[in-house]
């Protein structure tokens, strides 16, 4: 009897630990969306930076700032890459808040909230290459010895001139 509680308890924390874990750890995370009102521009932002409508950015729980995600409206498949720069939104059951134009990308305007699918970018630039080809160049500074790389030149006497 004792063995089991010892188990059940064992299991609970257990499960209780991993549901603490941030979704950072996640591939993705669906939920809901929210977006900024243009009104919002020009206020600072968790990472000191200034919100403006216009550019694509959101405010995110957990993720680090700077974070690249990928936010897909799943009611039209509408994606949007954004950059998060903010932390929120909390409470009222959103996983996101998104910039005016990044909320417009996805035509989620005239809702006012949807459901998205939010995906973290380990490689925000398509189309650049994973794995550079380029060869490694050491830029160490090789030990100078001017005795062996110049030879050192006799001064022919100066000869003063008298009148």
């Amino acid at each position: 009897m004792k063995r089991r509680l010892f188990i059940i308890a064992l299991l609970s924390t257990f499960l209780s630990t991993l549901s603490c874990i941030p979704c950072c750890g996640q591939k993705h995370q669906r939920g809901k969306a929210s977006y900024y009102s243009k009104r919002a521009t020009g206020a600072r932002s968790a990472s000191g930076q200034r919100i403006h409508h216009d550019s694509l950015t959101c405010a995110h729980r957990y993720y680090p700032f700077g974070t690249m995600l990928k936010i897909t409206n799943l009611r039209n498949d509408k994606s949007v890459i954004v950059e998060v720069i903010d932390r929120g939104p909390f409470g009222r059951g959103r996983i996101i808040d998104l910039s005016w134009a990044a909320a417009k990308e996805i035509d989620m305007i005239s809702q006012g909230v949807a459901t998205v699918k939010v995906e973290r970018l380990d490689n925000p630039v398509p189309f650049k290459p994973e794995d550079s080809k380029l060869p490694k160049i050491d830029f160490e500074m090789a030990e100078f010895e001017p005795d062996h790389y110049f030879e050192k030149k006799e001064k022919a006497p100066h000869h003063r001139h008298t009148p």
